[in-house]
This record gives C-alpha cells, structure tokens and sequence, in this order.
C-alpha cells in the first residue's frame, strides 16, 4: 500500500508463484497415472476418455483430470477425441522402454514421506537424511541385500539415458580400461564399452550390488569385456585401469569425503590416465539452475552430500593435482568433470 493507503499494482505478476502451487498439486497426478498404470493402458492403441474410464473401473470426472494434466506436461497427445502415448512416454514410461524411468518414479512414491514439506523441514532444521530412518541409506543398502538391490534398479533408471550420450563427447580412443566406481547397475560401463571397442570395464561397488550389475552384463554382448569387483571404494584398492569414473557419487558426500576420493583415484591412476565425474552441476554461482538446486534438496532429505558446481570440481581436481580439466555438457542435466593425471 502506499501512504495513502491505497493499494498499487503490483510490479510483477504472481505466475511464477502459481507455478509452484500448481506443481505441488499437479505433478502427483503423473505419479498417479503411473501407478495406476495408465500408460501401459496406452501403449498398443489410442483410447477415448470413455473407453479408458470404462476399461480401468475408473469414473470420468477423475480421468479426465488426470489425462488432461499428463496433456499438458506432453506425456499424452489428444487427437480425434482420443488420448495416445507421446514419444516422451514411451520411451521413460514404458517397462519394456530399454530407458525406462519407472525405478525413479517407484523410489518417490515408496518414500513419499520423504519428500514431504515436514520432512524437508526436519531435514533443514536437522541438517540430516530423513529417508533412512535406522542409519545412513549406504549402510542400509550394504546390510541389506534386497534394498540395495531396488536402490541398484532406482539409479539404473536415472543413468541408462545419460550413459548412452555422454560417452559421444569424450575421447577415449588411447585408454584401455574403464572403471565405474560406485558402478550400481554398470549402466555407464555397458554403454561406455558398446561406443569405445578398444576399452574394457570394470563395475566396482558393494557385493549385493554386483549380483545387480552382473544380471545386466549377462543381458548384453559384452560378457568378454565387462566384470565386476567388490569391494568398499573408502577401504579396498582400486583394480587397475586407466580411467577411473564416479557418477552421481560425489553428491552423495561432503567436500571432505569428495576430495579423498578423487585423491585415492589420483594416487591409483598411472601417468596420463584420467578421472571422469558424472553429475547434475550447479552453476558457478551456484544460483541455479533449478534441476540441480532441487537435486540439492534431495541429497538433503536422502544423504548427507550436495551438488556441486563445475567450478568447485574444477578447483578440487586442480588441488589434488590433475591438469586439463575440461567440462562438457551431457545429457539432460548432467555434465562430465575430466581430469587428468
């Protein structure tokens, strides 16, 4: 109001906050859709709002909520009076989709609790995971066997699709032998040795998680070149190669822990042989953008990490000793940090 108590224009219009609102009740529905299996309904013919209600028990007035909010996030189509699968649905919504996104989707609705506006407080006011309630989501996974084993299928979906671009913006025509540490599923390393013929791979991470990685291996034409070893990247040695890579590992853990990795690495690679870190990068100011300001969060609520931006690998490479440290945009919203010893 102004001293006459009359009340101004604003200066801006409030779109930006509706955004956040509508998001916040809006995108639960592609959460819903998914669950309730909509998706696959939709994937071998196009169905009218009729025949879909029909077909899955489901009364119109809450379907057609629902197909509407998945039109407009363009994960549906509408085209004479029928609704179809867009080609961005049928390749993340899909099971049979090779880049199915389903795990991902799967980890939000089973923790649900964690990525509630009280948990994010408690995160905040705690400065503490809130996901795992009887210890850390690492320990967990390593004491037990089918968590690790759904957390293994969860980060498969995040990496399938980024895997299969990045290694296209790097050449690795002269290294010889490529390790995933924290490997998960060997997403990266299948798709790494299918684009680079002359590289062999190695999946290095906890046991539970191997038996994961060696299902995928078995499932492609890449038996003779990738294997996988246990161990525990904080206390066992490195296997030898010539390329160490972390994916979404570094945001799992504090600067500290960051540098002790990438320290371990350095001490183990010979001369020329590089580090590769895969992440979702803030930007140097680390004022956005805001896929990694939200994955902030959710290593908040998940782990006791955070993002980083390229220029705070950049500078940790560089203390630790690497030289020619090049960031390179990847798929979505990731980008790779290389350095090289």
């Amino acid at each position: 109001m102004n001293v006459n108590g009359m009340i101004n224009k604003p200066r801006v219009n409030d779109d930006p906050l509706w955004d956040i609102v509508f998001g916040m009740i809006g995108y639960p529905a592609v959460f819903v859709s998914y669950d309730l299996g909509i998706f696959e309904k939709l994937a071998n013919e196009a169905m009218t709002l009729s025949e879909l209600s029909e077909d899955m028990g489901i009364d119109e007035r809450p379907m057609e909520a629902l197909l509407s909010t998945n039109a407009a996030l363009e994960l549906l189509s509408f085209d004479n009076h029928k609704y179809k699968l867009t080609p961005l649905s049928e390749d993340y919504l899909l099971k049979k989709s090779p880049t199915f996104f389903g795990g991902v989707l799967d980890s939000v609705i089973q923790n649900k609790f964690a990525v509630s506006i009280d948990s994010l407080k408690q995160a905040v006011l705690t400065n503490s995971a809130q996901t795992y309630a009887e210890g850390d989501v690492f320990a967990s996974h390593e004491e037990q066997a089918e968590m690790a084993k759904a957390f293994t299928l969860t980060m498969h979906s995040i990496s399938v699709a980024p895997a299969t671009y990045w290694p296209d913006t790097r050449d690795l025509s002269q290294s010889k032998t490529f390790l995933d540490i924290g490997g998960g599923s060997g997403a990266h390393t299948i798709s790494v040795l299918q684009r680079w013929n002359n590289l062999s791979g190695i999946i290095f991470d906890i046991q539970t998680v191997c038996d994961v990685a060696q299902e995928f291996i078995n499932k492609s034409s890449l038996q003779e070149r990738a294997k996988v070893h246990s161990g525990d990247m904080w206390k066992s040695a490195f296997p030898e190669a010539d390329i160490h890579f972390y994916s979404q590992i570094f945001h799992d853990w504090p600067p500290e822990k960051c540098r002790f990795l990438a320290q371990k690495s350095f001490d183990s690679l010979p001369v020329g042989g590089e580090i590769i870190i895969h992440e979702n990068l803030y930007n140097d100011t680390k004022t956005g953008p805001f896929p990694a300001s939200a994955a902030s969060i959710a290593m908040l609520l998940w782990t006791e990490g955070r993002q980083y931006s390229g220029k705070e690998l950049k500078d940790l490479l560089e203390e630790i000793g690497f030289k020619d440290i090049s960031i390179k945009k990847g798929f979505g919203y990731f980008s790779t940090v290389r350095g090289v010893k």
